[in-house]
């Protein structure tokens, strides 16, 4: 199969300076792409940015942060003054304080939110001006299978990641007509962050499997939106957000419901798999025969 290829394409990396991000950074450099190399450690910054210019690549280091407006306008500023445009924004920037719930303040809250949920948004606000008055542009979320799943220790973190989740499936929606692609990756990979969580599995979680799927959904011929791709150890899969059949009365009383809530949940084969949520408000209406010719408009 031909090469995908980035040439003429400038891409912004948040948190690219280690790990994960440093893998699509040098990635992405190396197929073409014009790029900036965001991380609050300066130095890791440079290196990255050297490391891509001296495989024959063209980099750029910026060190504001993500958690604030200023700085997401800043990275995406000194994209453009330096290139001319934004075509990928990868958030990739992120940061880890696991706790039991007990133990948690809102200090934790507050940085999280910061980096992962509303650090997504102080640079999507800017590039998303910018790709919209370019004609378009694609942008991989990071969330993550703790936010999707759950986990212990983790009630902020997952907060913030399932947030992103929501962010992308609408940005992806009003995207469509402009042009903007946005997608979310769930990454499974060996980084600082992860520390020693994968046990005997961390040798084969090289951060190079995931940067495949990111430029794989980065790149401009993608035809993927809005969705959710776990990727990690060569492996790439679809995180669905579904439901069942269910139960349904039209006279539904708390007892019926606590009745029926035991089956409800107890793993039905039927599942659906709502594209937007009116899709799924939808379900309801069809259990109705009296609306069969009035499915509810999708928005």
């Amino acid at each position: 199969m031909p090469e995908l290829d980035f040439d003429g394409a400038v891409a912004v990396v948040t948190g690219g300076g280690h790990g994960l991000g440093r893998a699509y950074a040098g990635e992405l450099g190396r197929r073409g792409a014009r790029v900036l190399v965001n991380d609050l450690d300066a130095e890791a910054a440079r290196s990255a940015a050297r490391d891509i210019a001296d495989a024959g690549g063209v980099a750029v280091a910026e060190t504001s942060s993500v958690a604030d407006p200023a700085g997401g306008e800043a990275i995406i500023a000194a994209a453009v003054d330096a290139f001319g445009r934004v075509d990928v924004l990868i958030n990739n920037a992120g940061v880890g304080r696991p706790k039991d719930f007990g133990d948690v303040g809102m200090d934790d809250v507050h940085l999280s939110l910061s980096v992962h949920l509303l650090g997504a948004y102080h640079l999507i606000v800017p590039a998303w001006r910018h790709m919209t008055a370019q004609g378009g542009g694609s942008i991989v979320n990071t969330s993550s299978s703790v936010g999707l799943f759950g986990q212990k220790r983790s009630a902020v973190y997952a907060s913030a990641k399932m947030g992103v989740v929501g962010l992308t499936r609408v940005l992806a929606a009003e995207g469509a007509p402009l042009g903007i692609r946005v997608n979310a990756i769930a990454p499974v990979a060996s980084s600082r962050m992860a520390a020693d969580v994968y046990g005997k599995l961390d040798p084969k979680l090289d951060p190079a499997r995931v940067a495949a799927v990111v430029l794989a959904l980065a790149h401009r011929d993608c035809p993927v939106t809005g969705e959710v791709v776990s990727a990690g150890g060569g492996r790439l899969a679809r995180i669905l957000i579904a439901t069942t059949d269910g139960y349904f009365s039209p006279d539904l009383t708390v007892e019926e419901a606590a009745a029926a809530l035991p089956s409800v949940v107890a793993g039905e084969t039927a599942v659906r798999v709502p594209t937007c949520a009116m899709d799924e408000i939808d379900l309801i209406r069809q259990c109705f025969p009296d609306l069969d010719g009035f499915p509810m408009p999708l928005r």
